[in-house]
């Protein structure tokens, strides 16, 4: 009996991509950068399955090219806004993600992003480097302080929480937005009834939202001017969650103090954006899953989904149960 045939459009961690070769007749596209739109159109036609990046848009036109065969479509993160998911719900196919296995990478990253950002490491190092360094100085490059100050996390699922713990360890105050998640008592955090609460107490405001129509560019100009002036920004959920012109000129007017970016729209960032002429604004390659293990256990998960899906069976991380209704 033949193998199954998937196209999958990166090469990832060794754990996942054996896993996917052993039971599939494997295509990986072999370029650091996604497949163009013409490459991702042509190469999945006829397959029976896909796994994707987050870079990669899967839309009802990829679905179509790929043709009725398409039984799956498994992606290696666990946002999937760059997939369309109604257009595969109509055609029965189940779409996996990888929730669970990044939260602590990504906890320590986004906590990472808020020290640095707050302590202006990476402003000090490019001082450093430019021989600027002269002396000692009394005020020379002053942070902010995290031993009782108050964090606010807009959105507490997994990654939220888990930034809540480190926080405790820091003797900070938590506070969340976060309407849909029910209060967590094993965590010293509380929740406060609206945005607008959660911005004027906060020093620190560290977003853990995914990316949906209603939260598109809620951190915009107004969302901004309800930041204290020595608030600190971190943002390692999606890109588009942020206007950066908004940013750019809150950071640039010092209407905040700072704020420490792991995404951006679009993505990679261009070298000519505003943003990247502030000392005020760190930002990371889309790196807070980047340990060894998470991206390792990222593969995994990807290729359980993949395969569980060529078999016909229930996917073990599907984001459109509905699928299987009926």
């Amino acid at each position: 009996m033949p193998k199954p045939k998937v196209f999958v459009t990166r090469i990832i961690r060794d754990k996942g991509l054996d896993l996917v070769r052993d039971f599939c007749e494997a295509e990986v596209w072999p370029g650091d950068l996604p497949p163009s739109r013409e490459a991702m159109l042509e190469k999945v036609r006829g397959v029976d399955g896909l796994l994707c990046m987050l870079s990669d848009r899967v839309d009802a036109e990829v679905l179509e090219a790929a043709g009725p065969g398409l039984k799956v479509v498994s992606t290696y993160a666990v946002g999937f806004d760059n997939i369309d998911v109604a257009a595969a719900t109509a055609r029965k196919i189940p779409v996996g993600n990888t929730p669970g296995v990044l939260t602590e990478a990504t906890a320590d990253f986004a906590f990472a992003l808020l020290m640095a950002a707050a302590r202006r490491v990476t402003e000090a190092e490019r001082s450093l480097r430019a021989g600027k360094w002269q002396t000692w100085q009394p005020s020379g490059l002053l942070g902010v302080d995290f031993v009782g100050a108050t964090l606010g996390l807009v959105g507490f699922g997994r990654i939220g929480q888990a930034v809540a713990r480190r926080a405790s360890g820091f003797g900070m105050r938590v506070i969340y937005f976060s309407p849909t998640t029910p209060p967590n008592p094993s965590l010293a955090a509380t929740p406060v009834e609206s945005l607008d609460a959660l911005l004027a107490q906060s020093d620190f405001v560290s977003l853990h939202t995914p990316l949906t129509p209603q939260t598109r560019q809620m951190v915009n100009a107004d969302f901004l001017s309800k930041m204290k002036p020595n608030a600190v920004l971190v943002n390692t959920a999606r890109g588009g969650v942020l206007d950066q012109s908004a940013l750019y000129d809150a950071l640039k007017n010092k209407r905040i103090f700072a704020a420490a970016l792991d995404v951006t729209d679009p993505e990679p960032l261009p070298l000519d954006s505003p943003l990247l002429t502030l000392e005020n604004c760190l930002i990371a390659p889309h790196i807070a899953s980047a340990s060894q293990k998470t991206r390792d256990d990222m593969a995994v998960l990807a290729a359980e989904n993949l395969i569980a899906g060529l078999k016909g069976e229930r996917l073990p991380h599907c984001v459109n149960p509905q699928v299987y209704a009926g």
